[in-house]
């Protein structure tokens, strides 16, 4: 957030300390795309288990008596060590050379010590930035609340699928009276075009099919009212009592005889729905 844009993988980055936290700091900044650090800390065997631990990762040990050497060719400097004292002091910081431009001549000091590594008066020097758990905790809530509203988005998105997707499955109950109805509808259309064919005699293969295509056209037309009338989803306002009704209409008028189960296993579920 610091650097200029694309800055991390550019910049010279020192993370002063071994311990829980570094680990966890190097794990994110590899994750990030840098992958070349320098790890100041008084042992070396912490820095090979590291090094180990993320064989991906070019990271150089250095001893403690090269903190200021190292510091002075850091862009990107993070401290986490047990120190009870300020490891950089305002006098030593001034003396460390300019970053590169890949910081755009601006070092910046992350601190996640406490006690804090980066005495406070680091701060006043206008070619630095220090940072420290308090400026973290500011982007930790910040971070939360963003994720706050994301999830209240993504559970609108949720409830309103989940409505589809049960208005969806719901109107499914009504497959078997529209099946029935269908087949019906077919049933009258067959046998009529059969009569209507056979009073014209000799047909041509040509015309006996556009009678045809005509005669399913008319049905597939006279059906989409009924249809459209059986169907539930989250674009119409019928209720529950209304497409019962359609449907007990459609048994009457067609004699689709829609078996008692069925027709209560379908009102129940789209009563649960509605609740």
């Amino acid at each position: 957030m610091k650097l200029p844009e694309g800055g991390l993988l550019a910049a010279h980055v020192l993370v002063v300390g071994a311990g829980k936290m570094s680990k966890l700091l190097i794990k994110h900044l590899v994750s990030k795309g840098c992958c070349k650090l320098v790890v100041v800390n008084r042992s070396e065997q912490r820095v090979v288990e590291l090094q180990n631990e993320f064989p991906e990762a070019e990271l150089i040990y250095q001893p403690l008596n090269k903190l200021l050497e190292c510091a002075g060719e850091a862009d990107l400097i993070f401290t986490s060590t047990a120190s009870e004292s300020p490891i950089f002091l305002k006098e030593e910081v001034l003396s460390l050379k300019s970053a590169s431009d890949a910081a755009a001549g601006i070092r910046c000091f992350i601190d996640i010590s406490v006690p804090r590594n980066v005495s406070a008066c680091v701060s006043e020097i206008s070619s630095v930035q220090v940072f420290n758990v308090d400026d973290l905790r500011e982007v930790v809530e910040a971070n939360k609340e963003e994720r706050k509203r994301k999830a209240v988005e993504a559970q609108l998105i949720i409830e309103e699928e989940l409505k589809s997707f049960e208005a969806w499955r719901d109107s499914l109950e009504t497959v078997p009276t529209i099946k029935k109805l269908r087949a019906y509808a077919e049933k009258v259309r067959a046998s009529e075009l059969e009569k209507c064919l056979s009073k014209f005699g000799d047909i041509s293969a040509k015309n006996r099919k556009l009678i045809d295509e005509l005669s399913r056209g008319i049905v597939n037309k006279l059906l989409h009212g009924p249809m459209q009338h059986l169907r539930t989803d989250t674009t119409n306002t019928r209720t529950v009592s209304e497409i019962v009704e359609n449907m007990h209409a459609l048994e009457r008028m067609f004699d689709l005889k829609l078996g008692s189960a069925s027709l209560e296993q379908f009102r129940s579920k789209v009563e649960k729905l509605s609740e």
